[in-house]
Order: structure tokens, then C-alpha cells, then sequence
């Protein structure tokens, strides 16, 4: 089972929600590319925030004092012999839309790689090592690929 919310805390977000929405439909598409566990009740929040709310939550529970694009928190409960995950995925337009025109990028397409990234993180996929790194790397090019879009690191 998997219940998906979305909240909109910045300005920013509010004319994106509809194709937000479109998007992450399209991704969880990919479940079994995305590792989700049937046997897994998932509760995912996407969260659109602005750069001082993600500063905010990265140095508190990052110890990082700095904007990012993407912050993604998982807890794992039991409750009646059931796995539960409940997931905060934040966001932060600008700093995306400033990356996306960095990188010669569209926003859609920038976010659409940052939530393929966010849902691997939720499923254990970890970027510590050089070789969790490549292995990741290959998983998001090959769903970001099915989806009809380009390697997000050769562009």
C-alpha cells in the first residue's frame, strides 16, 4: 500500500503543484525499478518548501548550513505484524530552478531525477562509497531513460 500526500509550504510551488503531482504518478510508475517492498506499507510525503526552510532543516538535522535541492527522511515502524515507512521528501523550487539553468536543464525534468533519487534513498540505496555511488547512478539513469528523459549526469 502506498498513501501519498503533498504540501505546499512557499509561493513558489503553487503554480508547479498540478505537474508535481503528474510527475510523481508517473515516477512510482517504476515501483519495482524503485525497489518499493510490496509486503511495505509506504507513507510518502512530498514536501515544497523554499531555500530558508530546507537551510533550515539541513542544519538541523544535517549539521549543514546550507540550502540544498533535496532532503528526503525515512522511519521505519512496525504495527501489527505490518512494515510501515513513512517518508518526508522535501523540496526547494529555487535552488532547483537555479541548478536546472546551471546545468542547461528543465526544472521538470531536474525535479523528476531529484524524486527518482529520493525514492532510491527510501528503498536503501545509499551513495557512502564509490561503488553504492555507481551503483545508484546506473539505477537513476535507467529509470529516468524509461521515463523518456536523458542521463542526467552527461548533460
Amino acid at each position: 500500500m502506498m498513501k501519498l500526500n503533498f504540501f505546499v509550504k512557499s509561493n513558489n510551488w503553487s503554480r508547479r503543484l498540478s505537474r508535481i503531482k503528474i510527475i510523481t504518478s508517473k515516477v512510482i510508475k517504476n515501483k519495482e525499478n524503485l525497489n518499493f517492498d510490496t509486503k511495505i506499507d509506504y507513507y510518502l510525503n512530498i514536501i515544497l518548501v523554499n531555500d530558508q526552510e530546507i537551510k533550515k532543516l539541513n542544519f538541523k538535522y544535517k549539521n549543514i548550513n546550507k540550502v540544498t535541492d533535496v532532503l528526503t527522511f525515512v522511519s521505519e515502524h512496525k504495527q501489527n505484524n505490518v512494515k510501515n515507512k513513512y517518508c518526508d521528501i522535501f523540496f526547494s523550487g529555487k535552488t532547483i530552478k537555479i541548478d536546472s539553468k546551471k546545468n542547461n536543464n528543465n526544472f521538470y525534468d531536474h525535479f523528476t531525477h531529484l524524486l527518482v533519487h529520493s525514492f532510491l534513498h527510501i528503498n536503501g540505496y545509499m551513495h557512502n562509497s564509490l561503488k553504492d555511488y555507481v551503483k545508484m547512478q546506473k539505477n537513476e539513469i535507467a529509470i529516468l531513460n524509461s521515463m523518456g528523459l536523458e542521463n542526467p549526469y552527461s548533460i
